[in-house]
């Protein structure tokens, strides 16, 4: 017991003392998890809204596919992104690989799926009526599709934190993708997992501790817009 106490009390006095190391790992893990969260929101919600909206063939086969993608395992988009961008790989001459951006195009391939879908769950509860409403007063269908994401908003909200929840705790594609390189793409979950091995508890625990936070933080911001939906 007291070797927990002891790495927990070491915990917060590092992160008492605002330790640079230790912010440096948490500025590395929040700037890749915004831009993934950001880029993957600008393509989910769109394709949200478009699958939700339009009636074409095989929609239940991509809904099927998109509900699929939502459990797919880390370390197996991680492979699949590897093959692709490492040097022998078809974008080997990008260098993308142990980069910053490496992880990124693997975090927006993990969530982009969970950003589609709420959007697509969000959107299908609003009432038909708004939708024909709209088309019948003239308004276009970029306009009409702006009132549904209005009426949706507290969804789609919810399908952002959900996602930048998941990228922001996820270690398979940060290791795989990016090597764990100090300063550069060392993420909270990586750093973390190094730390353990080291035997470097207090770093470790603190980051732990701040991942808790942000966890508890995105739940309850979650449960927030998801009962302002079914309101």
């Amino acid at each position: 017991m007291s070797f927990f106490t002891d790495g927990l009390i070491s915990a917060f006095r590092l992160m008492a003392s605002l330790d640079a190391e230790l912010l440096g790992i948490i500025s590395v893990s929040l700037k890749i998890s915004l831009m993934a969260t950001l880029i993957a929101g600008s393509v989910g919600i769109p394709a949200g809204v478009l699958i939700a909206l339009r009636e074409f063939a095989f929609k239940r086969i991509v809904i099927t596919i998109l509900n699929t993608l939502l459990s797919v395992p880390t370390v197996v988009i991680g492979l699949f992104v590897y093959a692709f961008i490492a040097r022998r790989g078809l974008f080997g001459a990008f260098d993308l690989l142990y980069t910053p951006n490496a992880i990124i195009i693997g975090q927006i391939i993990l969530i982009t799926p969970i950003v589609a879908t709420f959007t697509l769950s969000a959107v299908s509860r609003i009432d038909p009526r708004y939708r024909s409403t709209a088309l019948t007063l003239g308004a276009s269908e970029f306009q009409t599709a702006l009132v549904i994401i209005r009426e949706a908003r507290f969804g789609i909200i919810a399908a952002i934190v959900a996602a930048f929840g998941r990228v922001i705790s996820e270690i398979g594609i940060s290791m795989m993708l990016g090597g764990n390189i100090k300063g550069f793409t060392r993420t909270m979950t990586t750093a973390m997992a190094l730390e353990y091995d080291k035997g470097a508890f207090s770093l470790a625990m603190a980051l732990g501790i701040i991942l808790l936070g942000l966890s508890l933080t995105l739940n309850v911001l979650l449960q927030y817009f998801q009962g302002k939906v079914s309101q």
